[in-house]
């Protein structure tokens, strides 16, 4: 049974369902649970498309709170039914830790049933609310890391866990270029002038809080250097957002998708704090980065959040590499300010491709899928499955 509960979960699990079944060869497996339409095409059974309701943010899950929790027993009531062999989460820790809780629960009330829990991905804990940590130990017979700084964290706040980092899947992702590659276009043409690159969110949410802030900022940076303003959507339907929240995009190139291409033609990225941040720093464009949320949300955050930055490439190297704005910090005049100066100059756009060079080479090498795998069989089955293993070096 898995469960993954956003597109980027979605992503991993179905990697995951086909390493796991090219490694089981014939042995009969089913897989099933929630997640979204990757998933489905892998061949997972879903009982029910949990991306489609995503939100981030504590007004959100409370004013969605209903719902999930009716999304929460009804896949607790399969798992009971149906007594899975192994139950993974797949990110999304603020339902999967709660659900591996309830299985645990359920599960030592029914003798024949002993089910192996996995989570792909370490919920934050790290950041905020350490003593999760403990409950995890208690409740998972593993976890899988994606940052290379996560299993030294664990192995000091909760040292009973099995913690394996298996690399970033951002690496297997772009494994067939260079990370911070030179930047030409799709037609293999040097960009001319600035381009300046807005990465507003992948979550309606994050749009209707980040383009108010955006937009006013890429007008100065194209009345004031010149610059071409692109926008990369995820898909339709945050587009028709985005057009309703705007209003006018005049002087913005909107495109849909095509992340990769807009990333090698971009002078300087703005764009929301989280894993594409780690899209910026592969290609290395200095990025400014920002996250704004509710109110609520943030006057909690900022009293339990234990970490220096949000921004990905300042937390894995430990440093401000980039600029980030968050909540307040976050206007259109800081934006577009931290935007010229590295515009401005490309001296410090090196050295910030040098530092973003060091970040990359942290996330390990291609092969998370084949790790992970190779890690759950070794849980579940208790052998060390040598063919998936020797498709990849090994993590130093």
């Amino acid at each position: 049974m898995l469960i993954a509960g956003e597109p980027s979960g979605d992503w991993l699990a179905a990697d995951l369902v086909g390493t796991l079944r090219d490694q089981l060869g014939n042995r009969p497996v089913r897989f099933y649970g929630a997640g979204g339409e990757r998933m489905m095409a892998a061949g997972v059974e879903l009982s029910l498309d949990l991306t489609r309701h995503s939100v981030i943010g504590l007004s959100e899950v409370l004013r969605n709170y209903a719902k999930f929790r009716r999304f929460f027993h009804m896949l607790l009531r399969q798992a009971i039914h149906e007594k899975p062999d192994v139950v993974i989460g797949i990110d999304f820790g603020g339902f999967n830790l709660r659900f591996a809780q309830a299985i645990r629960k359920a599960a030592s009330k029914i003798p024949e049933w002993s089910p192996r829990i996995i989570q792909y991905v370490s919920p934050q804990v790290w950041a905020s609310r350490a003593g999760r940590a403990k409950t995890l130990e208690t409740t998972h017979d593993l976890l899988l890391c994606i940052l290379p700084f996560e299993p030294a964290w664990y192995a000091q706040h909760a040292p009973g866990l099995a913690v394996e980092f298996v690399g970033h899947p951002i690496v297997d992702r772009h494994s067939a270029e260079s990370p911070t590659s030179s930047r030409t276009s799709a037609e293999g043409e040097a960009p001319r002038g600035n381009v300046v690159l807005l990465l507003p969110g992948s979550r309606a949410g994050e749009l209707k809080r980040h383009l108010p802030v955006l937009l006013p900022a890429a007008r100065r940076l194209r009345e004031e250097a010149g610059a071409t303003i692109r926008m990369v959507i995820p898909n339709e339907h945050l587009r028709a957002v985005a057009e309703l929240i705007s209003g006018d995009l005049t002087g913005v190139d909107v495109q849909v998708g095509g992340l990769e291409n807009a990333l090698r033609i971009a002078t300087v990225a703005i764009a929301s704090t989280g894993t594409v941040t780690l899209e910026c720093a592969w290609f290395g464009v200095p990025t400014v980065a920002l996250y704004k949320t509710s109110w609520t949300t943030y006057q909690i955050g900022r009293r339990i959040v234990q970490v220096r930055w949000l921004a990905m490439p300042n937390l894995l190297a430990n440093d401000s590499v980039i600029p980030e704005f968050i909540q307040d910090e976050a206007t259109a005049d800081h934006l577009a300010q931290a935007a010229l100066e590295l515009l401005q100059d490309p001296n410090r756009r090196m050295q910030i491709q040098k530092q973003l060079r060091t970040v990359v080479a942290s996330l390990g090498s291609p092969g998370a899928a084949v790790r992970a795998s190779a890690a759950i069989l070794r849980t579940v089955l208790g052998h060390n499955p040598t063919r998936i293993e020797s498709r990849y070096d090994r993590i130093e």
